[in-house]
C-alpha cells in the first residue's frame, strides 16, 4: 500500500498499527500456548511525577476512545505483516476480526492523578486487551504531558488569557493533538486550524513580521491589516522600534485598537512601558499580548506586568521540559484458565531497579479533609470503604466494546479546574517538591 494514498488526515483512518511488534509476537505465542483468551486486566499508571510536579493531569482519553474504535485490521495492514513475516496465518486470520469486545474504566478526562493512580484500566481477553498497549500509552503520555505542562503556565497566568502556538514547532499531528491537551489544561485559544476543525478550539491569528517586512513602511503594513481585519485586531510592534510603532498603530487604529504583541526583548521592561504609552495615547483599552518562549516560570515572571495575554509554543508542545508521563500498562490480574468464570488471580512484577508493580484489580479514591480539600490518593483492591465510596475516581469509558463516556472536550477542560482548585495550594507552586497529596495503599481485607 502506497502510504501517499492516505493524504495528511486530521484523523488516522486505522490505529492498528500504532504498535510495538512485540504486542504481535505475544498474541501469536499465547494463541499458540491456548492461554490468549484469559481474562485479563491492565492498568495504566506512572511509579514517579516528572521531577518537581506536584500533580499529572489526565489528557487524552477521548483520543484513546477513538483509537480502541479504529483499531481494525484490514487487508492493506493485513498484508503488511503478511509480508514482514511477523505473524503466522492463524494469527492474520484472527486479527482480521479483531474487535475490541471488554470494558475500560479510566480518571475521567481532565482528573488529576498521582504516581500509583490506576489512570486507565482495560478488561478483557489477554489477546484484546495487550494489543491496545502501545496506542494507549502513546496518547497518554503524551497528551498528559502536554495537558501538565498547560495547568502549571495556566496557573501561573493567574486567569489571564494563554493562546497555543507551537504547531510549528512540533510534528503535524502531534500538534494537533497538543492544543487538544493544552486546551484541556486551561488555554482559551489556538492558532492550530486543524485543532479549531477537529475538536472545535477557539482559533486566533493576525500577522508576523514578514507581513511588516513585506510593505514600504510599518504604517502601511498596519493600515493594510487594520483595512482587512478591522481596528479590533492584534498588531505587531516589535519589528522595528517599539515606542514608533506603538505610536503608529494608534495612529491607524484610532484608540479602539484590539490589542498589540511583543515577541522580543526584556517583555516585563517593555510591557510596562508599552501600556503607559498606550495609556497616555488615549488607547486605555488596548490589550498587550506578549509571546517569545515562554514557559510557567516566564509566565510566573510577569505577574505583576501590564499583560493581558499569553502565546505559548515550544514550551508547551515539548512538555516545558518533561515530554512524556511516563505511564506504563501492566497486567495486574489474570484469570486460572479460558473459562471465562475462573476467578482473576492477581499478578506483578517484582524486579530490582524501581520497576515494580502492585498486583490485583484497583479501585481509587480521593479522600478530603475538613475542607473539602484533598488529602490523600487512595488505592485498593476488593471492597471500597464506605467512606470513600461517594469519592471514587474510576468512570466506565468502554462497556462490552462500546464507548459510553464520550462527551465535550469543554466537559474535560472544565473538570480540570475543578480538580485543581480541590488540591491544596501548594500545588500550583512552581518551587520543587514532592506529590501534593500522598498515594496510600488498601489491600483486600485491610479496609474498613
Amino acid at each position: 500500500m502506497n502510504t501517499a494514498d492516505l493524504g495528511l488526515p486530521v484523523d488516522v483512518p486505522s490505529t492498528a498499527l500504532f504498535t510495538d511488534q512485540y504486542e504481535l509476537t505475544m498474541l501469536r505465542a499465547a494463541l499458540t500456548s491456548g492461554t490468549a483468551d484469559r481474562r485479563s486486566v491492565f492498568e495504566v499508571f506512572t511509579r514517579r511525577l516528572p521531577d518537581g510536579r506536584r500533580y499529572g493531569v489526565v489528557a487524552g482519553t477521548g483520543r484513546v476512545l477513538d483509537a480502541v474504535e479504529n483499531f481494525r485490521f484490514d487487508p492493506g495492514v493485513l498484508g503488511f505483516l503478511r509480508e514482514r513475516d511477523i505473524v503466522d496465518e492463524r494469527t492474520l486470520e484472527w486479527l482480521a476480526g479483531y474487535r475490541f469486545s471488554g470494558d475500560i474504566w479510566g480518571y475521567p478526562e481532565g482528573e488529576v492523578y498521582f504516581p500509583g493512580s490506576p489512570i486507565m484500566r482495560v478488561e478483557g481477553t489477554f489477546a484484546e486487551c495487550v494489543l491496545l498497549e502501545t496506542v494507549i500509552l502513546s496518547i497518554l503520555n503524551h497528551d498528559s504531558a502536554i495537558a501538565a505542562a498547560a495547568s502549571r503556565m495556566s496557573a501561573a497566568a493567574g486567569g489571564r488569557p494563554l493562546i497555543e502556538m507551537g504547531a510549528r514547532r512540533t510534528h503535524e499531528l502531534a500538534a494537533v493533538a497538543a492544543s487538544r491537551a493544552a486546551y484541556v489544561g486551561g488555554f482559551s485559544t489556538t492558532s492550530d486550524l486543524a485543532a479549531g476543525f477537529r475538536y472545535g478550539i477557539p482559533t486566533v491569528g493576525t500577522s508576523a513580521h514578514a507581513f511588516t517586512l513585506l510593505h514600504d513602511s510599518e504604517r502601511d503594513a498596519f493600515r493594510a491589516q487594520v483595512e482587512t481585519l478591522g481596528r479590533g485586531t492584534t498588531l505587531l510592534v516589535d519589528t522595528y522600534d517599539v515606542a514608533e510603532a506603538v505610536r503608529t498603530a494608534v495612529e491607524v487604529a484610532g484608540t479602539g485598537l484590539g490589542a498589540v504583541r511583543i515577541d522580543s526583548g526584556d517583555l516585563l521592561l517593555v510591557a510596562h512601558r508599552v501600556r503607559r504609552q498606550l495609556d497616555e495615547l488615549g488607547a486605555t483599552d488596548t490589550k498587550i499580548v506578549v509571546t517569545s518562549d515562554l514557559d510557567e516560570y516566564a509566565i510566573a515572571s510577569l505577574a505583576a506586568a501590564p499583560v493581558d495575554a499569553y502565546g505559548v509554543g515550544t514550551q508547551l508542545v515539548t512538555g516545558s521540559g518533561h515530554p512524556t508521563s511516563s505511564m506504563v500498562y501492566k497486567l495486574v490480574a489474570r484469570a486460572e484458565s479460558a473459562d471465562p468464570k475462573a476467578p482473576l488471580v492477581p499478578v506483578a512484577k517484582k524486579s530490582s531497579g524501581g520497576k515494580t508493580s502492585v498486583g490485583g484489580r484497583k479501585w481509587a479514591a480521593r479522600r478530603l479533609d475538613s475542607h473539602g480539600i484533598a488529602e490523600a490518593e487512595v488505592i485498593g483492591t476488593g471492597r471500597v470503604p464506605a467512606s470513600l465510596a461517594d469519592r471514587q475516581l474510576l468512570v466506565e469509558l468502554v462497556k462490552g466494546g462500546e464507548v459510553v463516556a464520550r462527551e465535550p472536550l469543554d466537559a474535560a477542560r472544565d473538570r480540570h479546574a475543578k480538580a485543581r482548585a480541590g488540591l491544596p495550594m501548594s500545588a500550583t507552586q512552581l518551587s520543587r517538591g514532592e506529590p501534593v497529596i500522598p498515594t496510600e495503599y488498601l489491600h483486600e481485607g485491610s479496609g474498613s
